[in-house]
């Protein structure tokens, strides 16, 4: 008897999804847990896993198709062994006589398809490889069991490795210089929660700028002894964290929201990490900050990342944030103004850290420096207020001993 493959829950007040591809095609094969699609909501993108191994009868949605949560998108004939599949075609055909060129090539690359199905492509590789017409058996995966990671892809595309020619020249349908592809949802959302922040909040920065030598030197005098006991690195996300979660404390109304008439104060401190992830700008969130150490703030900033990288952040992971911290400084950004992530009312935006002349004792000096900037709900948050978080975040980043002290 057949198995339904349902579109599972995708987490509160989510009702529907887009199939953004298909991963197994009608008739092939599929393993037990074996991703087979990918879903994609207005938060994030996940896989559908093959509820039983067996063969894949049937596709009841196409790619780009609007399902809803419990909605039968696929069945699958578990009576047929996960072995019997498209493989033993492509042996057959090898063995064809009087085929003595075609079966040389086919067994070329047959390790390197065989490697791919073992050892499946995350979303993230996947999306890249699609985005530039690639084929995963040209790719030579330097990852772990030989698996192609997403810098293997762009090397590729960069033109660092081999690749199958490309055409003498691309002719696209829109014309020789543009290409025209439908927003995904998890962009549209973006584009939609970024422009509502704008139309509802009102939405002013303040900015102070933040001398990074105490912060650098004690991460250059206990780094390896860090890194040694704790298995992570030490960097800087978990001082400004820290610094965060302790101007927060003092100025409540930066971690509070409007709901309705009423302003919303949140005792617990949520911080959300914006990660520009392969599908967009995503935020999870670090629970409870206020009662993680830094070695545990760096572990789960740094799972948080690889997480959306590879496509695996849950609804979960990226709700239900207080405020939140976005480092535009990995870019190389000097200076800007971030938009709110709404409800919240607050967002601390991080920069590239350049050494700049400044006059500490009535004397010149050259000191790391980095340029903060706090958007806020005016709202809600006054201009001292505003003003106020920010000088603490940057006392504490300063004078990281003011974090032990609690000063």
């Amino acid at each position: 008897m057949a198995e339904d493959v349902k579109v599972p829950q995708l987490g509160e007040s989510i009702t529907e999804a887009t199939i953004g591809r298909w991963f197994k095609q009608k008739g092939e094969a599929v393993k037990q847990d074996e991703p087979i699609a990918e879903l994609e909501t207005d938060k994030v993108a996940m896989e559908v896993n093959a509820p039983s191994a067996g063969v894949l009868t049937e596709l009841l949605a196409g790619e780009g198709d609007t399902v809803e949560v419990g909605a039968v998108i696929a069945r699958i004939d578990p009576s047929a062994e996960a072995s019997a599949g498209p493989a033993k075609t492509e042996e057959k055909q090898e063995e064809k006589p009087g085929e003595k060129a075609a079966p040389a090539k086919a067994k070329e690359k047959a390790p390197a398809k065989a490697a791919s199905s073992d050892q499946p492509l995350s979303p993230a590789v996947r999306k890249l490889i699609t985005e530039h017409d690639l084929d995963p058996a040209n790719i030579s995966g330097t990852g772990k069991d030989g698996r192609i990671t997403k810098e293997d892809v762009m090397k590729v595309v960069e033109g660092g490795a081999p690749s199958a020619a490309p055409p003498a020249s691309i002719q696209r349908d829109t014309g020789p210089r543009e290409e025209r592809v439908p927003m995904s949802r998890l962009r549209k959302r973006i584009a939609e929660r970024l422009k509502d922040a704008q139309n509802t909040a009102a939405l002013l920065t303040t900015f102070n700028e933040a001398d990074m030598t105490a912060v650098m030197e004690t991460r250059s005098r206990f780094k390896e002894q860090f890194e040694r006991k704790h298995g992570v690195k030490l960097g800087f996300m978990s001082f400004f964290t820290k610094a965060c979660v302790h101007a927060l404390k003092e100025i409540p109304a930066v971690n509070a929201e409007i709901d309705g008439d009423d302003i919303v104060y949140k005792n617990h401190y949520d911080i959300g990490v914006a990660v520009s992830a392969p599908s967009g700008l995503v935020v999870p969130v670090v629970r409870d900050a206020d009662h993680l150490s830094f070695a545990e703030l760096e572990k789960t900033i740094v799972n948080m990342g690889l997480k959306a990288r590879d496509g695996k952040l849950t609804i979960d992971e990226m709700t239900g944030g207080t405020f939140t911290i976005s480092n535009g400084g990995v870019f190389g950004s000097l200076m800007s103004a971030p938009i709110l992530n709404p409800p919240q009312s607050g967002i601390l935006g991080m920069h590239k850290i350049q050494e700049r002349p400044v006059a500490i004792n009535g004397e010149i000096v050259i000191r790391p420096m980095m340029y903060l900037a706090l958007s806020y709900d005016h709202r809600i948050v006054d201009g001292r207020e505003a003003v106020t978080f920010l000088v603490r975040v940057k006392d504490c980043i300063e004078e990281p001993e003011r974090l032990l002290l609690d000063l």
